[in-house]
């Protein structure tokens, strides 16, 4: 809670205390290994001037110390409103936290993320940034500090899309797992490299706008098939391009290959099922498509460095 205020303080540019925060939404999550999350959803006091702001906190401890961590958090100004004709009588909105689901609302969100270094480790391989990020991602520094985030487009769209989207249950965190993902390496890249300054793309067929949405088409169908694995192939077919471009530019836009990303996707929901939903890792196996235990407990100790039976039990 305390990190929760303290980006809202920053942008406010006074105290604020924890009772004076009338929360409308909260989503929040704390999987050991995993990135943890409070992201609330505030009625913004009149009397408020909030300035939008973003900040990264490199927070190094030791050498491979298992505290090491990278925090993103982010304050920004907006309104809710209720999507729905009408909410149910005599409930409060969850939208507006009104009983009169037609008003607007001038909120404030508030966004605290941690990666631990354990969940940061895969980035290394992917290269999603230039050497600085990389430096930073594997702890390589060994000094406390903060940077303020340039809030581009990219962050924005990302950040407004965790609070408004049509997902519920697993599919809502599938859909989270993926955006918070990507803001992290939006974030770096808005400190550490081009940010949304023009862009040459080295896939020339990235450059049309068709492109790039027939790439970001590919990586909602994976997502969409995160318990029933789909080949390239077959990924290439459903959106109409050949398997040579899907590759390259699945790369050049997200810094990671198709299969590193559909498995870092698959890894985090497995822990989301086994910890939250406290499902059995027989059927944790099973919902996420593999054809054996052995096979999914391998996949899931090399992704995270433990057995499933290990994260169940916690």
């Amino acid at each position: 809670m305390q990190e929760t205020l303290n980006i809202l303080t920053e942008s406010l540019q006074m105290d604020v205390m924890a009772e004076q925060l009338r929360v409308i939404y909260r989503q929040e999550k704390s999987i050991p290994n995993s990135v943890q999350y409070d992201m609330r959803r505030v009625i913004r006091h009149p009397a408020w001037q909030v300035d939008d702001i973003g900040m990264l906190e490199y927070q190094y401890v030791a050498k491979d110390h298992p505290d090491n961590a990278v925090q993103l958090r982010f304050c920004v100004a907006g309104k809710a409103y209720c999507e729905e004709d009408e909410c149910e009588e005599g409930t409060i909105c969850q939208k507006t936290g009104l009983s009169n689901c037609s008003d607007v609302v001038d909120t404030v969100d508030i966004y605290s993320f941690n990666f631990t270094a354990s969940y940061l480790r895969q980035f290394l391989n992917s290269k999603v940034a230039n050497s600085d990020a990389e430096r930073y991602l594997g702890f390589d520094y060994d000094q406390h500090v903060s940077f303020v985030i340039p809030l581009c487009n990219k962050n924005r769209v990302i950040l407004q899309s965790l609070f408004q989207h049509k997902y519920s249950g697993a599919l809502e965190n599938i859909y989270l797992n993926s955006q918070i993902q990507f803001l992290l390496v939006y974030s770096m890249d808005c400190l550490f490299g081009e940010g949304d300054r023009d862009k040459v793309y080295q896939c020339k067929f990235l450059e049309d706008v068709r492109g790039r949405e027939t790439i970001a088409m590919a990586r909602e169908l994976l997502l969409q098939h995160i318990g029933d694995p789909i080949t390239i192939k077959e990924l290439a077919r459903k959106v109409a391009t050949n398997e040579c471009y899907l590759k390259k530019g699945f790369k050049e836009m997200y810094g990671t290959t198709i299969f590193d990303f559909y498995q870092s996707q698959r890894m985090e929901h497995a822990k989301y099922l086994l910890y939250e939903k406290s499902l059995s890792v027989t059927d944790v196996s099973a919902l996420l498509g593999y054809s054996s235990i052995s096979h999914f407990s391998t996949a899931f100790k090399k992704y995270t460095g433990i057995k499933p039976c290990e994260l169940l039990n916690k």
